[in-house]
């Protein structure tokens, strides 16, 4: 079994971890400051943000 293969859960299971933070870091920087609306593209990428973050949790559950 070659080094790579052997640790590519370890990497994977990383790399979650870091489309994690990345995924909150965007949602943390998109949001209002103010408590005003969000325009209709931002509710939907913010949307499409927080599914993503869901996404990247459950595969991060399942690899555990």
């Amino acid at each position: 079994m070659t080094a790579v293969v052997r640790f590519a859960p370890t990497i994977a299971k990383a790399r979650l971890h870091e489309i994690h933070d990345s995924l909150v870091l965007a949602l943390d920087a998109t949001e209002k400051r103010g408590g005003g609306a969000y325009a209709q593209t931002e509710r939907e990428a913010r949307g499409y943000i927080r599914a993503a973050l869901r996404n990247t949790v459950r595969l991060m559950e399942v690899g555990q």
